[in-house]
């Protein structure tokens, strides 16, 4: 019987998807220009709310100088000409143009409005290999199964072990790159956006972390921001909501309209969200009331990351507590009779699986056999394949 491959060719990941990838470090900081010099990411810079390229505040190393500017990125190189770019003014000052795949035989050029070349990056979205795309399909029988079937128990534990193994080392090498990116906390703030939009909206999330990163956060009402730039708030007049909840969405209505022109072009389109496909409990209008539950313990929170063993993390994590998400699960919704944990236990989980372990084996904390006694709570599509 002919062996089905256990990985397909993907497709390409959407635009926003590669972006956030892109400024979460992912793909590194070093990089070959398509004519064969090297360049290097000094700094990541941040997401761009005025008209013009997606990132500003860009600093890149390139042939022994640092330059300062923005950067576009694009799924195919000749985006920068069919989107307008070379005729906007406002594309003046990009020091970079990345790109991910050729459209065709001819080569496009990347200039400004006054003619000046602007060098460019090819990106290979396969180096993300499982972190972007759709999933692997579930395997199928084929040639392990033999081999396998012979193995005892203990040699079976081992290759479970050295699998657990392998995968904590790559949590901990995408820590590691975002951490090189951004910081240590600003990087432990997006992972645990991560971990709450996990599954189905690890990338929304995401992008909200970096488009509204820590440090502004820490200036100005957090709930209102996160809610606003996800693009859930509409004038509450226009909307049907349940009386219950008015009250809430009021207030945070009151607070983001003030704001909502200065992050206008950051507000994610709603299509980046997946609503359906989720218990209730983990609707994402209830994770993002979690994150920012977790912005307002953020100095107990990290205190809890310091520590050796996860113990004080997970009490820190269940005691975190809502006077509205604890009893509901959407903006809009009526409440709900009995109260519910803002973070249940298999998030917890995610959590200390995700963040907390990568980050103890980064800086050598890490308590042996830790890791491997974490049980999942619910099964996951990796688990499966």
């Amino acid at each position: 019987m002919q062996e089905r491959p256990l990985l397909e060719l993907r497709p390409l990941p959407s635009e926003l998807e590669l972006q956030a990838r892109w400024f979460a470090g992912d793909f590194g900081r070093e990089f070959q220009l398509v004519t064969g010099e090297p360049i290097r990411i000094v700094q990541f810079g941040v997401w761009n709310r005025e008209s013009g390229p997606d990132f500003g505040d860009v600093a890149i190393e390139f042939a022994g100088k640092v330059e300062h500017g923005a950067v576009e990125l694009d799924l195919a190189d000749r985006n920068w000409e069919s989107h307008g770019h070379a005729a906007n003014p406002a594309f003046d000052h990009t020091i970079l143009h990345v790109f991910f795949e050729r459209r065709g035989q001819a080569e496009f050029f990347t200039r400004t409005s006054v003619h000046r070349q602007v060098p460019q990056v090819l990106l290979d979205p396969n180096i993300l290999a499982h972190e972007v795309g759709k999933a692997a399909p579930l395997a199928h029988p084929g040639r392990c199964v033999g081999p396998l079937r012979d193995y005892g128990d203990e040699k079976i534990s081992h290759v479970l072990h050295a699998a657990a193994e392998f995968r904590l080392q790559r949590k901990a090498e995408r820590l590691r790159q975002r951490i090189a990116a951004h910081g240590r906390e600003e990087a432990l703030y997006q992972a645990l956006a991560d971990a709450l939009g996990y599954k189905q909206n690890r990338t929304p999330f995401t992008l909200l972390a970096q488009r509204l990163p820590l440090t502004s956060l820490r200036r100005a009402k957090a709930e209102p921001l996160l809610f606003g730039v996800a693009g859930f708030l509409r004038d509450p007049l226009q909307d049907q909501i349940a009386p219950q909840a008015r009250g809430y969405h009021r207030q945070l209505w009151d607070d983001w309209w003030k704001e909502r022109d200065r992050f206008a072009r950051l507000i994610l389109p709603p299509e980046a969200w997946r609503m359906s496909g989720a218990r209730p409990l983990n609707h994402p209008h209830r994770r993002l009331g979690a994150l920012g539950a977790i912005l307002r313990n953020w100095k107990t929170v990290v205190a809890a990351f310091n520590e050796v063993g996860s113990a004080e993390l997970e009490r820190v994590l269940a005691e975190l507590s809502h006077p509205f998400w604890q009893t509901h699960f959407t903006l809009a919704a009526a409440p709900i009779t009995k109260p519910q944990a803002l973070l249940g236990r298999s998030r917890s989980v995610e959590i200390l699986a995700n963040v907390f372990h990568p980050l103890a084996l980064l800086e050598g904390r890490r308590q042996a056999g830790a890791y491997e006694q974490l049980r999942a709570e619910l099964t996951n599509r990796s688990l499966e394949t």
